[in-house]
C-alpha cells in the first residue's frame, strides 16, 4: 500500500518550501477527515492533477517528530476534553528531513478559528529554555508550569491547491511514546484541510464526499495521550477510539 501512495505521490508536480511561504495559513480553519490507508491511494490518484506536493531532498513523504508540553495537571488535555472552547496547545516540532525546529503554540478561539504562533530552536528542549518559556508567555499570558508530556511521529505528505489559498496535510504512520509507553497507528491516515474559511467545493472535500467521508473532528495529541496514559479521563474520546479502529481493522 505504501509503495502505491509513493508512486502516486512521485507523479504529482513539486513546490519547494519556499513557494510554500505564499499559502503560509498562519491564521485558518482547519478541517479533519480520518480515512483509512486504502483510501488515499483512490484519494491522492484523483486529486493529483490539482495540487503541488512538497519535495524537499527529493524526499515527498517527509518524517516529522513532536514533542508535547502540559502541565502536571495535564491542562491543556482536559480542556479539550471537557470541550473548553477557548483552547491552547504547545509543542515542539521538527521537521527532520531539512533538520528545522520550531516551538509552536495553536490557539482555538469559540469560532473554530486556529492561531498558530512558532519561533525557531535550535532542537527539542525537554527543559524550556529561558526564551521559549518566556515566548509562551507572551503569547498566552500566562504563567504555565510546562513539561514534556507525550514524543509524536509521523510521516506527511503536503498538498498545495494549484488555483486556491488552501493545503492539505497527510499524516500516516502515526507512533506516540513516553517512557516505556508506546503506540502505533497502522493503517490510520489523518487528512487535514487548511482553508482561510472551510469551501465544500475543495476537490479533496469533493472527493471524501464521493466516498461518504465526512469531516471529523480528531486531535492527535488527545488520541495519543489516551493511547499511552492509563487512568487518564477519555470519556469524550471513547467513539473517536472506537471510529479509529472500526476505520483501521
Amino acid at each position: 500500500m505504501k509503495q502505491q501512495i509513493e508512486h502516486i505521490v512521485k507523479a504529482i508536480e513539486p513546490i519547494s518550501l519556499k513557494e510554500m511561504d505564499g499559502v503560509s495559513l498562519m491564521k485558518r480553519t482547519d478541517t479533519k477527515f480520518v480515512i483509512h490507508e486504502k483510501h488515499l491511494v483512490e484519494v491522492l490518484e484523483s486529486i493529483k492533477d490539482q495540487y503541488r506536493v512538497l519535495e524537499i531532498n527529493e524526499n515527498r513523504l517527509l518524517p516529522y517528530s513532536s514533542l508535547y508540553f502540559d502541565t502536571p495537571t495535564k491542562k491543556f488535555y482536559l480542556d479539550h476534553h471537557n470541550r473548553k472552547v477557548n483552547r491552547t496547545k504547545v509543542r515542539m516540532r521538527k521537521y527532520v528531513e531539512s533538520d528545522i525546529c520550531f516551538l509552536e503554540i495553536k490557539q482555538k478561539d469559540g469560532k473554530g478559528k486556529t492561531t498558530k504562533s512558532r519561533i525557531s530552536i535550535d532542537d527539542f528542549e525537554p527543559e524550556l529554555s529561558v526564551n521559549s518559556a518566556e515566548f509562551i508567555k507572551k503569547i498566552t499570558k500566562q504563567n504555565f508550569d510546562l513539561r514534556p508530556i507525550i514524543w509524536n511521529k509521523f510521516n506527511r505528505i503536503t498538498l498545495v491547491n494549484k488555483t486556491a489559498k488552501e493545503r492539505l496535510t497527510i499524516d500516516l504512520n502515526l507512533s506516540f511514546k513516553i517512557n516505556n509507553s508506546f503506540k502505533n497507528f497502522e493503517k490510520l491516515v489523518i487528512v487535514e484541510l487548511k482553508q482561510e474559511r472551510f469551501i465544500r467545493t475543495s476537490p479533496v472535500v469533493r472527493e471524501l464526499k464521493l466516498k461518504q467521508i465526512n469531516p471529523y473532528s480528531l486531535s492527535k495529541y488527545c488520541i495519543g495521550m489516551i493511547s499511552v496514559y492509563k487512568g487518564l479521563k477519555y470519556n469524550r474520546f471513547k467513539k473517536k477510539l472506537i471510529k479509529i479502529n472500526k476505520i483501521t481493522t
